[in-house]
């Protein structure tokens, strides 16, 4: 028989810091895609020259 190392105990804490990691990332790249497509928008309008 093989030896199967034990898994570790799940830790809830350093999973939910990991969950809010991943989202403020998030919410940081869809703030700079919607402020890149804001100043696309603006200079295609040809207010910024």
């Amino acid at each position: 028989m093989t030896d199967e190392p034990t898994p570790e105990p799940f830790d809830e804490a350093e999973y939910r810091r990991r969950q809010r990691s991943r989202a403020n990332l998030m919410a940081l790249l869809l703030g700079g895609l919607a402020i890149l497509f804001f100043f696309i928008t603006i200079a295609k309008m040809g207010i910024l020259k």
